[in-house]
């Protein structure tokens, strides 16, 4: 996959709906189900995170069943050893809890778009420099949207942030206010041992907040 390729990729999947959906405690056997409920409601990002039972499976299986428009991939990424594997597997998307700047070029290394946690402005510029495709700011019960604001003003313009942590539908607005580009989804769209309608109420709550905020 070219540079190019994935670029165009990133952008639409972030033009279509800017959520990613992070399934953490998600297991192989209901993968499948998981995600295409999911993509069915418009999410084009999804990552399972590592500390997730056999993530790598679940990733592989996700990766194979949906259209290349989604991009797939990894959460809780601490590694480089990992990005490989995530590469093995064909995998799109490597996202972090940090900004290990080692890591971000191993993914960019290997052709997979790359979301690096940050808290700091000196985190996010170390990030962006290593090729950083957004910035998740992480956590974000501790980055409100004062915080955010000020790091947006210093960051080059069109840096996409992605608050995470504590996301709900109607904790959104504030940030958005603010300029972010989009969130990560946690406990508030999937928990384990949910099922396949509750994950998908879920996500109609989420997607019909992102839209009543964001009208077209």
């Amino acid at each position: 996959m070219s540079d190019d390729s994935l670029k165009a990729r990133v952008d639409a999947a972030f033009a279509a709906l800017p959520l990613v959906a992070i399934l953490r405690g998600l297991k192989p056997a209901e993968c499948e189900d998981a995600a295409r409920a999911l993509y069915e409601r418009g999410f084009r990002l999804i990552e399972v995170p590592l500390n997730s039972p056999d993530p790598f499976d679940s990733i592989a299986a996700i990766r194979r069943i949906l259209p290349r428009d989604a991009l797939v991939g990894a959460g809780t990424v601490l590694e480089v050893a990992q990005v490989a594997r995530l590469k093995e597997i064909g995998a799109d998307l490597v996202v972090m809890p940090h900004a290990d700047t080692a890591v971000i070029r191993a993914a960019k290394a290997a052709g997979l778009a790359c979301v690096p946690g940050v808290a700091t402005a000196t985190e996010a510029f170390a990030a962006l420099a290593a090729g950083a495709d957004a910035l998740k700011l992480f956590p974000a019960e501790q980055i409100n949207p004062t915080i955010v604001k000020a790091i947006r003003t210093v960051l080059p313009v069109g840096t996409r942030l992605l608050p995470v942590g504590g996301i709900a539908p109607d904790t959104m607005q504030p940030f958005l206010e603010v300029g972010v580009a989009g969130f990560g989804l946690g406990s508030a769209l999937y928990k384990p041992g949910m099922t396949t309608e509750q994950i998908a109420e879920r996500a109609d709550a989420f997607v019909a907040s992102w839209t009543a905020l964001n009208p077209r």
